[in-house]
């Protein structure tokens, strides 16, 4: 169902609304499914605590946004209307899709536009996200609470004996923290927030039935990191990690989740009584310096409250068992074919490097992959379609960080500190890379090639992505024709003036279009429309009276041809 929009935090007092004298009931966000997806971004305020209301950002809402549900094989259309007072982008994290979809810095949304991307969902099922990834803006905008999950549904999973009854046996669970200054506004004079906050509530509790449970947690944190376990030491099952399932359940007591990644969990609560309690739990004390949140102090520029502590994070109440209770464990879940290094025919190496020579709170300079400060207009590396490479990224220096790439899944298949752990053996796209350590990875470069939009890999954590610890890759079509050189076609508008909807004539009808932008008489931009579909032509009944210019870029010369018409 629909989320209504919030204009207003009353509606968000959800999030603090005690049903206990020490808990909040946990905030399950709603859904929305289909082939259309309509998110509107826009600044709120919520009311975390006594006091003044703390201003946030939400999608369809106060804090947080929708979950989407994605049906593997479908083509969705997302309708995204930024309301903000600030430019932002939305990046689908885990998605592979074009280069011109996929949300990065490249994409900005001014305030006041729709961007309409659009793709076809070729991902396994798997717990992916939504959130804003703006240059230099994206801790800020993180911070404010943009983001949401994304859920993908596939034939494989659905066959599977596993709970998923959304908000009831299956649970989202969006874990970050902030910290509020005497104003009770959020602020990130350190990374690390002084607060738990699961799906943007306070000390969060929620009621799961007497049988296996499923939980599918996100690290949506800024940058601290997070050693999960169960209060009572019980053991739980990893069954997928970003890229969707794992061939068979692995068994632990403890599990790390870092800034961008996601794992699915079943728990086993049928042997706990009805009524009975416990509580999942950050096991974050005496972890190594580097692991983020693990610095000693409490204040100063990464000092924190929860800091180097085992902190609570969701208590759990037992409740009845619900019909169609799942009881058992599966044995296995899917095969899995992963690639091996034999498949790599290219070799890549990338190193973190700068920082802050003196440890924290010394002076220095941001991190940097080989010496080479983030920058829009520099490809940092440009890859052959249908390649499959092997990465190894180096970490020598004085700090951990979470490193992720865009558009494809990778599988890990060597730490230079040891084995690579069980519940890292599925497909993945964002891992933990520490102090002094290697990861190596393989993936394959399929399906999106873009010489003019690229992709991003970057540390997500966001202090050190604003930062400039990212860098940008193109994948080049070695069997593309050169057609840059040719003259570009021409088009009309009609009818013109219009009414309700606009339509294209083109002197070429082979010609194809890359991008149409729409903007008014003062340049404000109304639509953003990537690779756009133009058979049904261009709805502008809501458009005022007046003249407009369709900005349309050429498929083959990225030639920009701009027509004007009139809205009666």
């Amino acid at each position: 169902m629909n989320l209504k929009p919030l204009f207003t935090g009353l509606l968000f007092s959800i999030f603090c609304t005690t049903t206990h004298a020490q808990y909040n009931t946990l905030w399950i966000p709603d859904t929305l499914s289909g082939t259309t997806f309509n998110l509107n971004m826009r600044d709120t305020f919520v009311q975390f605590r006594t006091g003044n209301q703390t201003i946030t950002a939400g999608i369809n809402g106060a804090f947080w946004g929708p979950t989407l549900f994605f049906n593997q094989g479908d083509s969705v259309h997302m309708n995204v209307h930024n309301l903000l007072n600030d430019t932002t982008t939305l990046h689908w994290h885990g998605m592979h899709l074009p280069a011109v979809m996929d949300g990065g810095p490249h994409q900005t949304i001014p305030t006041g536009t729709i961007w309409q991307p659009y793709w076809k969902v070729t991902n396994n099922a798997s717990t992916l996200w939504y959130h804003p990834h703006l240059h230099m803006k994206t801790e800020q905008q993180l911070m404010e609470g943009l983001g949401g999950f994304i859920f993908i549904r596939d034939a494989a999973e659905a066959a599977l004996a596993i709970p998923r009854k959304y908000g009831i046996d299956d649970i989202p669970l969006a874990l970050t923290s902030r910290s509020f200054d005497a104003n009770n506004a959020f602020t990130n004079v350190s990374p690390y927030g002084d607060y738990m906050l699961v799906n943007g509530t306070m000390n969060p509790q929620v009621s799961l039935p007497k049988q296996f449970v499923r939980l599918r947690i996100l690290n949506v944190e800024l940058e601290r990191g997070y050693n999960l376990g169960f209060s009572d030491n019980r053991t739980f099952y990893v069954i997928g990690n970003d890229g969707g399932l794992l061939d068979a359940p692995v068994s632990v007591t403890r599990v790390k989740l870092n800034v961008g990644e996601r794992i699915e969990i079943m728990v086993d609560l049928g042997s706990d009584a009805v009524g009975s309690s416990f509580d999942l739990e950050a096991y974050n004390a005496g972890l190594p310096f580097g692991f983020p949140g693990s610095e000693p102090g409490t204040t100063g520029a990464f000092g924190s409250l929860l800091n180097n502590t085992n902190f609570k994070i969701l208590h759990i109440n037992v409740a009845a068992t619900t019909t169609g209770a799942i009881t058992t464990l599966p044995a296995s879940l899917i095969t899995n074919t992963y690639l091996t290094a034999a498949d790599a025919t290219v070799s890549r190496t990338l190193t973190v490097t700068d920082g802050t020579p003196g440890g924290p709170g010394s002076p220095g300079t941001p991190f940097y992959f080989d010496h080479t400060p983030f920058a829009l207009g520099t490809i940092n590396k440009t890859i052959n379609l249908n390649t499959v490479e092997k990465w190894t990224v180096t970490n020598n220096n004085v700090f951990g960080h979470s490193f992720h790439i865009h558009d494809i899944e990778f599988k890990i298949i060597s730490r230079s500190s040891g084995a690579v752990s069980n519940y890292e053996s599925g497909w993945k796209d964002t891992y933990f890379l520490p102090v002094n350590e290697s990861v190596t990875f393989v993936a394959r470069f399929n399906d999106y090639a873009d010489e003019l939009h690229p992709f991003m890999y970057h540390c997500h954590m966001a202090p050190h992505e604003d930062g400039g610890l990212m860098g940008q890759f193109i994948v080049h079509d070695v069997n593309s024709v050169d057609e840059t050189n040719n003259a570009v076609g021409d088009y009309t508008i009609f009818p013109n003036p219009a009414s309700t909807r606009i339509y294209f004539s083109f002197t070429d009808p082979a010609m194809q279009v890359y991008y149409v932008t729409i903007t008014n008489s003062i340049g404000r931009t109304m639509y953003m429309l990537p690779r756009p579909q133009l058979a049904p032509g261009i709805d502008v009944s809501k458009f005022a009276p007046g003249i407009y210019f369709v900005q349309l870029t050429d498929e083959l010369t990225k030639k920009v041809i701009t027509k004007k018409f009139v809205k009666e």
